[in-house]
């Protein structure tokens, strides 16, 4: 008998517990979602499901959207708005930040040259283009793509540096406040 190449070796899941999973599938919400749908999707039991979610919007990682017999669940926006921001300055330098987004920017600016457009959506819209063969469709979906996530990056990267001091203030105070506690 063959050895599969899978023999050995654990897919995500299953190296996961059921309440990671669950945290993992929730975590990654584009919409509210019941409790049902999320315990499929983590091949989790209803119960600890249940249990989960309910931790989770105990902790404001989640919120409970109410809506006729069924409770659904999707993440705290704002939150991970402010947590990406907040990983954007502490994993780089503002020079490194100003640097992606020149890039970004360039980037763009190639796009807009090359389609003649302003915009993502602009480009959408020559997809309509009678002219265009399979291969140019698919290169256009794809710079779509990427121009979306660019603009989506760069929003987030001129949050970043707008709140780069106050957030390099903030955790040089914390630091202060430990190391007097510590003295």
């Amino acid at each position: 008998m063959s050895e599969s190449p899978r023999d050995g070796v654990q897919s995500w899941a299953e190296s996961m517990s059921a309440r990671e999973r669950i945290r993992s599938v929730a975590e990654t919400l584009r919409e509210p979602r019941s409790v049902n749908w999320i315990s499929e999707q983590a091949d989790a039991a209803w119960s600890t499901t249940s249990d989960e979610l309910q931790a989770l919007v105990e902790q404001g990682q989640l919120r409970r959207v109410e809506g006729g017999e069924t409770t659904r669940y999707r993440p705290d926006y704002t939150r991970l708005l402010f947590e990406e921001i907040r990983t954007l300055i502490e994993e780089n330098t503002r020079e490194e930040l100003r640097n992606e987004l020149a890039t970004i920017t360039a980037e763009i600016e190639e796009w807009q040259a090359t389609y003649d457009v302003e915009t993502w959506e602009d480009l959408e819209q020559s997809l309509a283009d009678g002219d265009l063969g399979s291969d140019e469709l698919r290169e256009r979906r794809d710079v779509i793509a990427f121009w979306r996530e660019n603009v989506e990056d760069r929003r987030l990267i001129k949050h970043a540096l707008e709140l780069y001091s106050d957030v390099t203030a903030a955790r040089e105070q914390m630091s202060d406040v430990a190391d007097r506690a510590t003295s």
